[in-house]
């Protein structure tokens, strides 16, 4: 069988995608375009990771320790919590919008990457668009529509941030209460074929001084390949976010436990589940989702089910 692993030699002597290949050798599996997609996804961060040229975006310290909910909150639930040992999050919703949850989690990634490449507080990009098509997803009114709906979860979101240390022998304290943006004008065709706006009609965000300055002062680097694979998953990609920091800040074989109030479950926005078992599953599945990506991601569940077993590593190579 011929391995999925790299590109592959094809009848005309060039490369042959991953794509190409499964519906070659395995058409009467009946592989759907988003598995197709997804696989020749998988295969391109891995190419990019090999040769050294991976294309970085940047996440906010807040949501790589404690990720945003994964499906949406009751309409009468606005508060929402995670907690990540000394570190603490909460989101206030917005009344009329709730709070942020799914794919919404792109909107402040696509921020602090503008925001690390403009080195501004200012953000300016041309189009709604141009954010589709840098996480890889499909352009069309109903994703416009979308998008919109995120951005006014996330201006519309208060977000309560906190870490409690000890130093010398004394507990300090910092808490820090904000909105993500300050303001914003966004403008987007209704209509996907439309030619793109004039240059008058540039969206432009303000951040607020809190969310920029967290952005500057922790900008975490994550491979933009692999987020675009992972977008339409928010668990995997929370788990992946985390695990890209968590790796590379350890100093050895180190365990972390995956439940209990600083256990795993209660960090990453995963819907809660009744049984322990079905977490543990949900983890295994998101864990060889990863390793598809980064082979050498060193974490494992383990023996006894109990502890997420991480080790220094990373996810983003340096350029070669």
């Amino acid at each position: 069988m011929a391995s999925l692993n790299a590109p592959t030699g094809n009848p005309t002597g060039g490369l042959e995608s991953i794509g190409n290949l499964l519906e070659r050798t395995h058409g009467h599996l009946r592989v759907s375009k988003y598995k197709l997609r997804q696989a020749e996804g998988i295969e391109l961060v891995r190419l990019k990771r090999a040769e050294g040229g991976q294309s970085l975006c940047f996440s906010s310290r807040p949501f790589v320790l404690c990720g945003l909910p994964v499906r949406r909150l009751p309409a009468n639930q606005l508060l929402y919590e995670r907690r990540n040992g000394h570190f603490v999050l909460q989101l206030t919703g917005h009344p009329e919008y709730g709070v942020p949850f799914g794919q919404d989690r792109i909107v402040p990634i696509f921020l602090a990457t503008l925001a690390v490449q403009q080195k501004s507080q200012v953000i300016r990009f041309r189009s709604a668009s141009e954010m589709l098509e840098t996480f890889g997803m499909h352009k069309g009114g109903k994703e416009y529509r979308r998008l919109i709906e995120a951005f006014e979860r996330v201006f519309g979101a208060t977000m309560f941030f906190g870490t409690d240390t000890v130093k010398a022998g004394a507990k300090v304290v910092h808490r820090s209460r904000f909105n993500f943006l300050r303001e914003a004008t966004l403008w987007y065709n209704r209509d996907a074929n439309q030619p793109p706006l004039p240059e008058a009609f540039e969206n432009v965000i303000v951040l607020s001084n809190e969310f920029y300055q967290e952005i500057t002062a922790h900008p975490i680097p994550t491979d933009l390949a692999a987020v675009r694979v992972l977008s339409s998953s928010p668990a995997t990609l929370d788990l992946f976010m985390w695990l890209s920091y968590r790796c590379f800040s350890a100093k050895g074989e180190e365990e972390v436990p995956i439940f209990g109030p600083r256990g795993l479950a209660a960090q990453l926005g995963n819907v809660e589940y009744s049984r322990p078992r079905r977490f543990r599953q949900r983890l295994e599945a998101s864990l060889g989702a990863i390793r598809g990506m980064w082979p050498e991601c060193p974490a494992r569940v383990s023996a006894d089910g109990a502890c997420l077993i991480v080790n220094r590593a990373t996810a983003v190579a340096p350029a070669c």
